[in-house]
């Protein structure tokens, strides 16, 4: 496996992210992680999405250390300041799951509220179907866990589409774009960081094709287990959506519907929130967790 990782100079500087990395390796694979707040204090476990990385949660991540709570957030296989293998072949569904489980197993993380979005989602469900004993609560921002059998909102596609066809990824526009309010081209920038050149992108290139649409999808199977495991699943389950994102628009009710742990519960809709509203109002999703982590 060619693996590539970005130089530490390109992370010089982040606006409002100054919280200084950790390592774990798994698989031949070092994978980054902050870690901040009281080790000994109730985690929350933030896994971000496509094509961003941890620097995505620095809001989130203020606020839950300084409710006293242990906020760890990892930069995904392929992003951040993670390891890059150059291959886009190197890059599966069942792989990205493994690879956190080995990180979560690495660090025995237990009594983990876990905060999702987008990918961080398809697949931090999966770990929790998986390992529910580590997972004492779940927020789900903006994600759901597919298994083809559902309509993909034809939004997906216009951007499956672009993401394969455009001779440059154009990350922090990206992320600008998909945010319901303005994006401060310094904060837009350092979603480009983890990003050198096109080479460092075959993660980014390829998790838009790995997304399950339709039931004979490779990781169908998998997903629909989860979704057992999920059916049982009666601790605390809290949805926190922006308005504003056509991608997820209606996940949460379907997650309310089908997961016990969900009833009953505070789900709110953050107004002009997007598809990232860690960006949109991450104080505000900040507010949800700690509340939850503090109720329950």
């Amino acid at each position: 496996m060619n693996i590539l990782r970005t130089p530490d100079e390109r992370f010089a500087n982040l606006p409002d992210f100054p919280y200084a990395p950790k390592y774990v390796e798994v698989a031949g694979l070092r994978i980054a992680y902050v870690d901040e707040g009281p080790a000994e204090a109730a985690t929350v476990l933030m896994l971000h999405g496509e094509p961003s990385w941890s620097f995505l949660y620095r809001k989130v991540i203020r606020e839950v250390a300084a409710a006293g709570l242990r906020a760890v957030a990892p930069d995904l296989v392929g992003f951040g300041r993670s390891d890059k293998p150059a291959d886009r072949g190197d890059y599966t569904y069942e792989k990205h799951v493994r690879w956190m489980a080995g990180w979560l197993e690495a660090l025995d993380l237990t009594n983990v509220t876990l905060l999702c979005q987008d990918w961080g989602g398809l697949i931090g469900l999966r770990l929790v179907a998986e390992q529910p004993h580590r997972f004492a609560r779940v927020v789900a921002a903006n994600t759901f866990l597919p298994t083809g059998d559902q309509r993909t909102p034809d939004a997906f596609f216009t951007w499956q589409r672009f993401s394969q066809e455009v001779p440059v990824l154009p990350v922090g526009k990206l992320v600008a774009r998909s945010c319901a309010r303005p994006l401060a081209p310094e904060v837009a920038a350092a979603y480009d960081a983890p990003f050198p050149d096109e080479s460092f992108k075959a993660g980014a290139r390829q998790f838009p094709l790995l997304v399950p649409t339709s039931p004979d999808d490779p990781a169908a199977p998998a997903n629909r287990r989860a979704w057992e495991a999920l059916a049982r699943f009666d601790k605390p389950f809290l949805t926190v959506f922006g308005d504003s994102d056509p991608i997820t628009a209606g996940a949460d009710r379907a997650l309310q519907a089908r997961i016990p742990g969900a009833t009953g519960r505070p789900h709110a809709t953050l107004a002009r929130a997007g598809h990232f509203l860690q960006e949109d109002a991450g104080e505000e999703l900040a507010r949800h967790v700690i509340d939850l982590v503090r109720s329950t």
